[in-house]
């Protein structure tokens, strides 16, 4: 299938993956087992952000093959975008009003003190806008994509921008889905307590110092 949209070649996005993968792990970098492994990342890296929006979120996706999700449809419903910008998207109701305003401020201070943009969709595919925010948020390297969606169980899915990875390890994205992302815990916390809570863990690592144990631990 061809790829939906084509990212800037200056852009370059990383799909934090939970699921079980065939690579191995060293200093929360990924490394597949490949014998010539930089050609598949650089024709994945491109399309990861693809499948994000386009609502094949956490499918066992592997660096080495996109599997079942090269089949699936793009969405791209820019009707279900607000009429106004806003840093938190919530097409499936997990939030209250004062939440949505909670969360908002909160990625404003985020973006004013550290330069990183957070951006946060909820959904339940294939109820989303999909591909649309792409230019709604003019998505970018500094940016943070975060998918709320419970359909293939984990809730927490995420995006980053080039900036942000070399930054952040990605070892910290994994562990955060994990945390608060599994099914137990949203299921008997709520949907919007995994969004709060992964919310306030990433503003809590990007204001710390970049350094060899920055965002070891989730808070």
């Amino acid at each position: 299938m061809a790829s939906l949209f084509h990212l800037p070649s200056s852009l370059t996005f990383r799909k934090i993956f939970h699921s079980p993968i065939r690579a191995s792990h060293s200093h929360s970098r990924i490394s597949v087992k490949n014998e010539n492994p930089l050609p598949k990342l650089s024709k994945f890296s491109s399309k990861t952000l693809n499948f994000l929006l386009s609502g094949s979120l956490a499918l066992a996706l592997s660096l080495t093959g996109v599997g079942i999700a090269e089949g699936l449809v793009g969405v791209n419903k820019p009707e279900l975008l607000p009429k106004e910008f806003t840093s938190v998207i919530d097409v499936a109701g997990f939030l209250s009003d004062g939440q949505e305003k909670r969360l908002a401020q909160e990625i404003t201070d985020i973006e004013k003190d550290t330069g990183f943009k957070l951006r946060v969709l909820a959904q339940n595919y294939p109820d989303t806008p999909g591909l649309a925010i792409k230019d709604f948020w003019q998505v970018d390297d500094r940016t943070i994509v975060f998918v709320a969606d419970p359909t293939f169980g984990n809730i927490l899915n995420f995006n980053v921008g080039a900036t942000v990875d070399l930054d952040i390890p990605r070892s910290f994205w994994s562990r955060l889905a994990g945390t608060y992302g599994n099914m137990f815990y949203w299921k008997e916390k709520g949907e919007d307590a995994s969004i709060e809570a992964a919310v306030m863990a990433i503003s809590s690592c990007l204001r710390e110092p970049v350094g060899p144990n920055n965002c070891s631990e989730v808070k």
